[in-house]
């Protein structure tokens, strides 16, 4: 193995370490988030990653049309960085659904589809269709 490889390896272990010890939250950051009163979707990337730019038209429709029913909110982690450990992000994009109250219901990494982000509400037990 060549010093370069070793050093690119050892670099990524590193970083999974650290944020595997972040640990996932199971609310939002205190103080964090303005109460609402609604259910909130967050999610969690980058405005130069090639998912989290497929993610950015779907999170505009949805808070258009279901605003008053939950809040969308997008949260750039390369620019605010405090904010993955903050909220235990492990791979970008990261979708995080809050109840009303701010406690976290569910969790998915990886690029969604509005249909799958409005079915796993549904899961939830929250039907923003009425």
């Amino acid at each position: 193995m060549s010093f370069p490889r070793f050093v690119g390896s050892a670099f990524i272990v590193l970083l999974f370490l650290i944020l595997a010890a972040c640990g996932n939250a199971e609310t939002a950051p205190s103080g964090k988030m303005e109460n609402t009163g609604l259910p909130r979707l967050i999610d969690l990337g980058a405005d130069k990653c090639i998912p989290c730019k497929m993610m950015a038209p779907i999170l505009e429709e949805l808070s258009t049309e279901y605003a008053g029913k939950f809040v969308v909110e997008f949260i750039d982690v390369w620019k605010a960085k405090e904010k993955a450990s903050e909220y235990g992000v492990r791979m970008i994009p990261t979708q995080i659904f809050y109840d009303a109250s701010g406690k976290e219901l569910a969790r998915h990494s990886g690029f969604i589809s509005k249909e799958d982000i409005l079915a796993k509400w549904r899961t939830l037990g929250f039907d923003f269709t009425n």
